[in-house]
């Protein structure tokens, strides 16, 4: 694959991470909106300022999980035949993918078990950030709530771990992250504003851009493993 295909397969995959994470905060309002109100009722914030510092985190903890799951692809890759085992990488990604974009829809036969981190401890620490202060307690609620289980935040890691390089898997998570920002920086006076309708076609968008994500990099993965094959053979 030359660079031009590279650059345009990698922006092609930043702005569906960038769309599922537009669409998707619909759902996350929903989901999410009243905690996070209810998060800042409890954290006392004045003014504008704990908002961004909470969201800025989580988006930088979207980052962070992205440079780490390029980095354990990385180290997957080498531990073996390296252009076969890179196919088979983004195959296997390409289909948790699509499975987790079916899970969105509500019609995968296999729902989504997966988590960052136990979720009860994330709930204590949660409760606990509203102590600390409004700017620290922000950044740490901000920093739990990127690791809250979600589906789509699931897709676009299990998606990092065939970026070509880790900055390139932190800028897949950060897209998605960006994506989020303008309905969950106003959660505290959108919430309850959209209908359950509404971020159900939402959440139907956000699923559909998923599984294009999926199908993306398991086409690109059967690409890769072919040709790699061959030159093996």
């Amino acid at each position: 694959m030359d660079h031009s295909q590279h650059q345009m397969l990698a922006e092609f995959s930043y702005g569906l991470a960038f769309m599922t994470g537009v669409l998707g905060s619909g759902h996350c309002l929903g989901m999410c909106g009243g905690l996070v109100s209810g998060f800042f009722m409890k954290l006392g914030a004045k003014n504008f300022t704990p908002y961004l510092a909470y969201h800025l985190t989580r988006v930088g903890v979207y980052a962070l999980i992205g440079l780490i799951a390029a980095g354990l692809g990385t180290v997957l890759v080498q531990t073996g035949a390296f252009g076969q085992l890179q196919g088979l990488l983004q195959i296997v990604a390409g289909l948790v993918v699509i499975l987790l974009g079916l899970d969105l829809l509500g019609v995968s036969p296999i729902r989504n078990t997966l988590r960052f981190a136990p979720l009860a401890w994330l709930r204590r620490q949660f409760v606990a950030a509203t102590q600390r202060g409004p700017l620290l307690g922000a950044m740490i609620g901000g920093a739990i709530n990127g690791l809250m289980p979600c589906s789509m935040t699931m897709a676009m890691a299990v998606k990092a771990t065939t970026a070509p390089s880790l900055l390139e898997g932190g800028l897949l998570m950060l897209a998605f992250g960006a994506g989020t920002l303008p309905s969950m920086l106003s959660a505290s006076f959108l919430f309850g504003k959209l209908g359950v309708k509404t971020r159900g076609w939402l959440l139907k968008g956000a699923a559909l851009f998923v599984i294009a994500l999926g199908v993306s990099t398991l086409w690109q993965g059967v690409r890769y493993y072919t040709v790699m094959q061959r030159l093996i053979g």
